[in-house]
């Protein structure tokens, strides 16, 4: 299996790839691990991979041109545009690493555990352009209720959870379907067979960010986002928020 990691911080990787499980993976050649540098897609000097969000706000948001020229470099291939999307490879998983995507478990780790590759965006700064999310990954996953710096530790934790269920990664099958969410452990029973009541109001993914270009490959960033009406651009927000929630962790309503 092959795990590639698009970074802007390739170091980072230079040494937990070199323990443990990993490391007898790579060894004997179950897994093969790629790290790329995101910057190496870049087209100025200053070799620049983020910008400021259409509509105002804090922080800096990962362009869309690196990242979809680095996913298609490690592909081999383009994956289209507005006009023609390009057929999905079938044991592949282009995989954005974000604070507001689904929710990582053992399940997705064992899907993913059958592939024959697994490519992880790692993000960085305030998020990334969301033509990523909806039209380059396959998939968007976060690892809990929390916010990061970036998506490498993250990435990291996913490809040891998949990897030590690569047949042959543990010496002993039967360690992983044993275990805590393994495919054999039994229900927990809580200690009252009631459920609380959720209150108040439902807690909500970040809404969906957009930077230049305004228009890329045929897709374009919302119309109200570059209006300059904040009043407006408030309400979207709230609303792309909800609707984002109610698609990637509808568990939070």
């Amino acid at each position: 299996m092959r795990f590639d990691l698009i970074t802007i911080f390739p170091e980072f990787f230079a040494g937990p790839f070199d323990h443990g499980i990993l490391r007898r993976a790579r060894e004997t050649g179950l897994v093969q691990v790629n790290v790329q540098d995101l910057r190496v897609f870049t087209k100025d000097r200053h070799r620049t991979v983020d910008d400021r969000p259409f509509g105002g706000g804090e922080g800096m948001v990962l362009k869309p041109e690196p990242l979809f020229e680095a996913v298609e470099s490690l592909l081999g291939h383009s994956v289209g545009d507005a006009g023609q999307k390009a057929a999905r490879d079938s044991g592949t998983e282009i995989v954005l690493m974000s604070a507001a995507g689904r929710l990582f478990d053992q399940e997705m780790a064992r899907r993913y555990a059958r592939l024959e590759r697994v490519i992880f965006i790692c993000g960085r700064y305030e998020g990334v352009d969301e033509r990523v999310a909806e039209h380059l990954a396959t998939e968007e996953i976060s690892i809990g209720n929390f916010v990061l710096s970036g998506g490498e530790l993250a990435a990291m934790l996913v490809i040891d959870a998949v990897t030590r269920l690569i047949p042959g990664a543990l010496g002993n099958e039967a360690s992983s379907q044993n275990e805590s969410f393994g495919e054999t452990a039994g229900p927990q029973s809580a200690a009252s067979g009631t459920q609380q009541a959720r209150v108040g109001s439902p807690m909500l993914l970040d809404f969906p960010h957009y930077t230049r270009p305004a228009e890329y490959r045929g897709w374009s960033v919302p119309e109200v986002l570059i209006g300059g009406n904040h009043g407006e651009v408030a309400k979207w927000r709230r609303a792309a928020a909800i609707e984002k929630t109610r698609r990637n962790r509808p568990d939070l309503f």
